[in-house]
């Protein structure tokens, strides 16, 4: 048989999640919410394109930053918006973002340069990009309004389509107050410029009021992980929201035995029995994509039982206590995360990382169904 090890993923809970953001813009704007990039970089933040595609089918546009991902949405038969979030790289890319309808961020003199040489069958739809303090991608404030006119005028000579305004936020889960400074900065530096805008990622979506602020515009949302079931914020479960988890990672008991007091589990033997114990080993490990720092007692799920893992996480296996559960076997399931098991973020942060992390870091070795 296969090794019992697997990822499921939801597409429901994926549909369900990007209706629950729906349902949060509505309550800022009634009437008039923003509408809606779904986010699927990172080939779907690991859940794979073509799950996040059947999960978001009721999106009003897709995001990401693959162009043969794009392509590929395109062939799949998205008719919608795609948006490719780091714009295009090469002049030769220009004929297939024309060819497939494909949006483009515009962040950086380069691509300006590139777009005014260039002679595309059909105009290419914009966003141009202001750095309003993330320090990533983007013109510096005093050089947008040069940027954007630029843009423009690459508009009135028919080789862009609609030209739009964009930012990001470096800080919207954990600092409202530098968010504000950041959402001043793209008001001011935008102002009386025609076209729609986009600012909010996934924490800026979910905050109460804050695209309510931007009512009366034209306005894109950009929400990624939050439509996988995980949270941007690091004190708000994503339950909280009525997200639900798209992604359940899943193997099972391959071994069983007892630890005598004082002997050690796994290598570094980083953990030694303080009495004896029952230990069981799972069918899962770093090269898996569950990450190799994770400490003892990293939350995990066995036979229902919630348990912690113990010792050091091996290439193939890791180790669990199941003192909890005196009755489980080879063979008894466990879940790392997901549906009836500990969340992704749980894991994360006992792990000194973000759910974003392990939900990209799953390999391709392990087996995925789609539900």
């Amino acid at each position: 048989m296969p090794r019992p090890i697997l990822a499921t993923i939801d597409t429901n809970a994926l549909a369900h999640n990007l209706q629950t953001v729906v349902q949060r813009l509505a309550q800022d704007q009634p009437d008039k919410s923003p509408l809606i990039w779904a986010v699927m970089k990172s080939h779907g933040y690991g859940h794979g394109i073509a799950a996040a595609l059947r999960g978001f089918s009721h999106a009003d546009g897709l995001a990401m930053l693959d162009l043969d991902e794009a392509v590929h949405c395109r062939e799949q038969g998205w008719t919608g918006p795609i948006l490719l979030l780091e714009g295009f790289f090469e002049p030769a890319d220009l004929d297939i973002l024309s060819q497939y309808r494909l949006s483009t961020t515009i962040h950086c003199v380069e691509q300006l340069d590139m777009l005014e040489a260039s002679l595309v069958r059909a105009p290419i739809d914009a966003m141009v990009k202001l750095n309003s303090g993330m320090h990533r991608l983007g013109f510096q404030p005093g050089e947008y309004r040069d940027a954007y006119a630029r843009a423009l005028a690459l508009q009135a000579g028919g080789v862009l389509g609609t030209v739009g305004k964009m930012t990001h936020f470096a800080r919207a889960d954990d600092d409202a107050a530098l968010t504000q400074a950041q959402l001043a900065c793209f008001l001011d530096v935008t102002q009386d410029l025609p076209g729609a805008i986009s600012v909010c990622n996934s924490a800026a979506t979910l905050t109460p009021g804050l695209a309510a602020g931007l009512a009366g515009q034209d306005q894109w949302v950009r929400p990624g992980i939050c439509l996988y079931g995980a949270s941007p914020f690091a004190d708000q479960p994503a339950d909280t929201f009525g997200l639900r988890p798209a992604m359940t990672l899943s193997a099972q008991l391959i071994s069983t035995h007892r630890v005598p007091a004082g002997e050690a589990i796994g290598y570094g033997q980083q953990f030694r029995a303080p009495h004896p114990m029952r230990v069981g080993i799972v069918a899962c490990g770093y090269a898996d994509g569950y990450p190799r720092h994770a400490v003892t007692g990293t939350p995990i799920t066995v036979d229902g039982v919630r348990t912690r893992l113990v010792g050091r996480v091996s290439m193939d296996m890791l180790a669990v206590d199941l003192d909890p559960i005196p009755a489980a076997g080879v063979g008894a399931p466990v879940v790392l995360w997901g549906q009836g098991g500990p969340s992704v973020d749980e894991v994360a942060q006992a792990c000194g990382t973000i759910g974003y992390e392990l939900l990209c870091a799953v390999t391709p070795r392990v087996p995925r169904r789609e539900l």
